[in-house]
């Protein structure tokens, strides 16, 4: 008889520094839950049982008393900052380079369209009493794309837009620049405003995207952020 399974455990962000992996790979018994394993890792690295944690297993959120089976991927996700075939109304990719969003707005843009709406999140140079320097984002990218896709098929069922657009930039994001460009298009521009917002805001609850704000004046770093929430 099998009493035990072998998961994967990928550790983002926080949980990473907290655990000093990147990936961890565990036989665990039967009928492990969420809550177990985190009980378990925290054991190995205390300072994890005082993060914030939810869970994702294979890319899909998931709660405590979620079971865990043979092969499963589990992955630890912190407070996050927000490969269809049907590319041609709808696009999200990372990059690591500036965002050049008129190349967006270009590529959202048809004859059709009496609005083109573009919004771009910028690092500020303050946050909660503190200067910031800059910011920096990682992301659990898998899910990430699996998570916005779904909520561009979303959109795309609630408001007549015509297409939309998401990059998100990775890496080191400094002051005045954009680390997250949204376009959308649509015939008229009430869609258009009501769509890009509901994309943004859900992309800030939703996504597995992580923020870590470099403080000047030798204030060091700090990851910043909330548990996802899903829904509006």
């Amino acid at each position: 008889m099998v009493d035990s399974v072998r998961i994967t455990v990928r550790c983002f962000a926080a949980a990473r520094e907290a655990l000093g992996t990147e990936s961890l790979v565990l036989e665990v018994p039967v009928a492990t839950t969420l809550a177990a394993l985190r009980q378990q890792l925290s054991e190995r690295a205390p300072a994890l049982a005082r993060l914030p944690l939810a869970f994702a297993v294979n890319r899909d959120y998931a709660r405590l008393e979620t079971v865990l089976h043979d092969g499963d991927e589990v992955a630890l996700i912190p407070p996050i900052s927000g490969g269809s075939p049907r590319t041609d109304l709808y696009r999200f990719a990372f990059t690591h380079a500036p965002i050049d969003a008129t190349a967006l707005a270009s590529e959202c843009r048809s004859d059709q369209d009496g609005a083109v709406v573009t919004f771009a999140g910028v690092t500020r140079d303050h946050h909660d009493g503190a200067r910031v320097v800059s910011l920096a984002y990682e992301a659990y990218e898998e899910m990430a794309h699996k998570v916005v896709c779904a909520l561009f098929e979303e959109a795309i069922k609630r408001f007549p837009i015509t297409r939309a657009r998401i990059v998100h930039r990775l890496g080191v994001v400094p002051v005045g620049e954009a680390s997250i460009v949204v376009v959308v298009s649509s015939a008229h521009r009430g869609p258009a405003f009501d769509a890009c917002r509901f994309l943004m805001d859900r992309l800030k609850n939703e996504v597995p995207i992580f923020k870590r704000e470099q403080l000047a004046d030798g204030g060091g770093s700090r990851w910043v952020g909330e548990l996802p929430r899903s829904g509006d």
